[in-house]
């Protein structure tokens, strides 16, 4: 599913209303529709109403739903924001209907003062403001309302997006200016802003209504973003020969772990092996030998000359992949032998964890990476690599795009909805897992699945939407049985079987 800008969204409107045809008014007509419908299943009419709306387009989708929970037996008062004395004709149609209609008792159009009203725990606002309409922080007595809806006890549902919140970039936004909503009813597709950690307090439970806009141009139309579902990773997914043979599904090498730290390696490897590859060799100190010899059994082991840590590169001939980095630890020793394997690598790398961190530390060799890596840095590593700097998840978004395009690698950014951004500048979302899975090891798990799916012949594209998806989805099958409380990084190796089982179903 493609998520598209604001600016592409009022095209896709204006497209839509051109192409179907329809008018603009019948197309406001049908979204409040679904709107309406959404919120009478949720709500009876014992429920009183309160709808602010402002004086563009989501204003009149509030007007319109307004009226059709009047005329259904809803108790609504509606507050009309018209303070510039300047309606949008989709918004003063919706007005006029109201009007005529008589059906909602209590109608304020505020053109200068403005008497709020009393908003308790049994009541529901319906927030119509702005939605998706404003590209600058919201102030003066906008600001104050959504202040006040924000302090009360009311519940608040958002039509497209909550007021106060922009589409894209809300990196220098005002938070206590954006209404918190309980509700979101998004029409036709989420926003980029949906997807970004520091957004959701704002949205409460999204949901997505269909109001069919213009297939041909969504189906045309280029995004920078978009949502990795599961048909499209059915359509991805190499089907095992019947005839195959350990030799032709891959030799995968995994480099991981330091004294202390043999548990990242055993689930990088375990994953690896789970993901289907053929072989896996597993790299480590001497001293992880009897760990990772009764944990992973079936994984070659090649014992670092260290006993305590990684020192020296290897030789990556005879390897189809190789993931590098959990449990590593800083040590300056190792990240010489990282820089030097990172130098020697014949074959497409996983990067993660330690491995990160020591080039966030080494900030130079970042120029050394290979042309297609794959780089796996949760939001704290990101900002490392970053030289430290955060400003918010939009802005690490855009630099984990940019490093990607620079250095022509692939960089998952793990998170909720984890963004894979490709060399090309396009940016995918994962949407598959849930926060059960923000456990230690949980990255050490997605390292090894990725580099397993790469030695079986998987372009790196193609695994890392994969990988994440199904790292995601074992997650999400592990909590129907465990919940989210209890899951641990192993549980998710436990389920991917599962999780390719019903990808080929």
């Amino acid at each position: 599913m493609k998520i598209f800008t604001g600016n592409q969204i009022h095209e896709l409107d204006k497209y839509t209303i051109e192409h179907e045809p329809i008018s603009s008014i019948d197309l406001m007509e049908r979204a409040s529709k679904a709107i309406y419908h959404t919120i009478s299943a949720e709500y009876d009419n014992r429920i009183s109403f309160v709808v602010f709306a402002g004086p563009g387009n989501n204003g009149g989708d509030a007007l319109a739903v307004s009226r059709m929970l009047a005329e259904n037996g809803y108790n609504v008062s509606v507050f009309l924001f018209n303070i510039h004395n300047h309606l949008s004709e989709e918004c003063a149609t919706n007005k006029q209907r109201i009007l005529d209609g008589k059906k909602i008792k209590k109608f304020t159009e505020i053109t200068v003062n403005f008497d709020p009203p009393t908003l308790d725990e049994n009541t529901v606002v319906i927030d119509g403001l702005f939605g998706s309409g404003l590209n600058k922080p919201l102030s003066g007595g906008f600001a104050s309302l959504v202040k006040y809806i924000n302090a009360s006890a009311c519940k608040v549902i958002s039509i497209d997006l909550p007021s106060g919140l922009m589409c894209e970039d809300n990196t220098y936004n005002i938070p206590t200016n954006i209404i918190k909503a309980n509700q979101t009813f998004t029409l036709q597709q989420k926003k980029l802003a949906m997807l970004l950690a520091d957004n959701q307090i704002f949205l409460g439970k999204i949901k997505v209504l269909d109001i069919r806009l213009s297939q041909e141009f969504i189906q045309n139309t280029d995004s920078p973003y978009q949502m990795v579902e599961e048909n499209d990773i059915r359509s991805l997914l190499h089907h095992r020969n019947d005839f195959a043979h350990k030799g032709n599904m891959g030799n995968a090498l995994i480099i991981a772990g330091s004294y202390g730290m043999a548990g990242a390696s055993v689930l990088a490897t375990k994953a690896c092996l789970r993901a289907g590859v053929g072989k896996v060799t597993a790299v480590t100190p001497r001293r992880n030998y009897e760990i990772m010899q009764i944990s992973v059994p079936e994984a070659v082991l090649q014992m670092d000359k260290d006993e305590l840590y990684f020192s020296e590169p290897i030789d990556t001939e005879k390897y189809n992949a190789v993931g590098i980095g959990p449990g590593l630890g800083s040590l300056e020793n190792t990240a010489i032998a990282l820089i030097a394997q990172i130098r020697r690598a014949t074959c497409p790398i996983v990067i993660d964890a330690d491995a990160l961190n020591i080039l966030a530390n080494h900030r130079a060799w970042m120029q050394q990476l290979p042309p297609g890596a794959i780089l796996t840095p949760h939001p704290k590593e990101m900002d490392r690599l970053n030289n430290g700097i955060n400003n918010g998840s939009y802005d690490r978004l855009r630099k984990a795009q940019e490093l990607a395009e620079h250095f022509q690698v692939y960089i998952i950014l793990k998170g909720h909805y984890s963004a894979l951004c490709l060399p090309d500048g396009h940016i995918f979302f994962n949407t598959t897992g849930n926060s059960g899975m923000a456990t230690a090891g949980s990255g050490d798990v997605l390292t090894g699945i990725i580099t397993g799916l790469l030695a079986k012949g998987y372009k790196q594209e193609e695994a890392c939407k994969l990988g994440m998806y199904l790292h995601g989805l074992a997650g999400d099958l592990a909590v129907k049985d465990l919940g989210k409380e209890s899951l641990i990084a192993s549980d998710i190796i436990k389920y991917l079987p599962q999780a390719f089982l019903r990808l080929e179903d």
